[in-house]
């Protein structure tokens, strides 16, 4: 039954008290979400909702998983924070945990993205300063993205974003991806490091090429040149393998984690190969950094990825999505569908990507809309056979109602 977008006395209230008191930094619904457990959220009117946004691909876990509930009471219990200028066991542990299971020697720990992304850029400019003459520029690649503090946004791609907060931080060359002529002639002695993700995330979903990437790192050995992959969005599994750069045989000098690595409790992570581990006391730092409640859910978070094998289940669930899409496409205008694991998308009619989404929402499901001519899947890796069935059943009903639309060339 499609949800009729009416609110009660309660949820008219906290909504009104939200317009008086919320920024608008978004552009959200009329609903208020008030619970959630595995792949389902509720809002305050007892509305429940599948959700394959997946808090923008950080629940990992689901919702309000039993391994981070437990986590959390037991660190609080014992200590919440002791400031960074001490080491914690959580702490220790986690980088541990991180350093083993990946090509890195090194972390320094964050809580956002965007701060682990400035960390990486601060670390190549310190590499341009003490080992290549002062180079200080960054080659990034067109429809990035890496945040939104000034620095972060600078680097990122979007060219809606250009305008915006002038004048921008200097010194990033943006490159369409998989361009490696492009990329090896923005190449200069100003060049510190080359900064991308392996598959463009809020972007729309687009992988970089093998050869690319393969290009890429050679021609950042032959000039000493720092390379950054930004797995913020592809780490901890999402693509089907722990880390996206195991796919393509590539590894980059640095990487900067967050959103799966903490299940949906603010964390990220910078980490580094022992030749760039260059920072020394008072460059980098941070309040929050390697807090123990932190620091215990992201070790929580890690143990059950591995124990329960997601990364396998994210390429298993994610072939299935694929295929049931190719489906849906016999019948209806979506096309290019595409992606790793479960970081999926597909191309509409141009415009109908925003209809779409708020079509989904009254039949329950919950689905992400990066550009206006493209649908993005990101579903908690633990999603199940007969979850992806009710959404390509939901996803089926509302194109039937949504159609004709004209169909998309790719």
């Amino acid at each position: 039954m499609l949800f009729d977008g009416k609110t009660g006395a309660a949820a008219s209230e906290l909504l009104r008290q939200a317009r008086k008191s919320v920024m608008d930094v978004a552009v959200r619904p009329d609903i208020v979400m008030e619970r959630g457990e595995g792949m389902y959220l509720w809002d305050t009117e007892g509305n429940r909702y599948l959700d394959f946004i997946g808090g923008w691909a950080v629940n990992c876990l689901g919702h309000s998983p039993a391994a981070i509930r437990e986590a959390l009471q037991r660190q609080a219990a014992v200590l919440v924070n002791a400031s960074p200028s001490f080491y914690n066991k959580p702490m220790i542990e986690l980088a541990g945990l991180l350093t083993d299971i990946s090509c890195f020697d090194k972390v320094f720990f964050a809580s956002s993205g965007a701060e682990a992304n400035e960390g990486a850029i601060k670390l190549a400019r310190k590499h341009g300063v003490k080992n290549l003459g002062g180079a200080y520029e960054i080659v990034c690649i067109e429809n990035g993205f890496h945040g939104r503090t000034l620095a972060t946004m600078s680097a990122t791609g979007k060219k809606q974003w250009e305008p915006l907060f002038a004048p921008k931080v200097s010194g990033f060359r943006h490159v369409p991806l998989n361009d490696f002529e492009a990329c090896a002639a923005a190449i200069t002695d100003r060049t510190c490091a080359v900064m991308l993700e392996p598959v463009q995330g809020e972007g729309g979903v687009h992988p970089a090429d093998a050869a690319f990437l393969h290009r890429l790192r050679q021609i950042c050995d032959e000039r000493g040149i720092m390379l950054i992959f930004d797995e913020i969005q592809t780490g901890i599994g999402r693509t089907g393998n722990m880390f996206a750069y195991e796919h393509y045989g590539v590894q980059a000098d640095v990487m900067t984690l967050g959103k799966g690595i903490g299940g949906g409790f603010p964390l990220s992570a910078l980490l580094v190969k022992e030749k760039f581990n260059i920072f020394e006391p008072g460059d980098q730092g941070g309040t929050y950094s390697g807090q123990p409640l932190a620091m215990a859910v992201g070790s929580a978070v890690i143990r059950e990825v591995v124990r329960r094998e997601l990364p396998r289940n994210a390429d298993t669930q994610g072939k299935y999505i694929v295929a049931e899409l190719q489906r849906l496409a016999k019948k209806h205008p979506i096309a290019n569908i595409r992606g790793m694991g479960l970081l999926l998308a597909f191309d509409l009619p141009a415009g109908q990507g925003p209809n779409l989404v708020s079509e989904c929402l009254k039949e329950g499901l919950l689905i992400n809309s990066p550009n206006a001519g493209t649908i993005r899947l990101m579903p908690p890796l633990i999603v199940a056979k007969g979850e992806i069935d009710d959404m390509v059943e939901r996803l089926d009903k509302v194109l039937d109602r949504t159609s004709p639309l004209s169909i998309v060339c790719s």
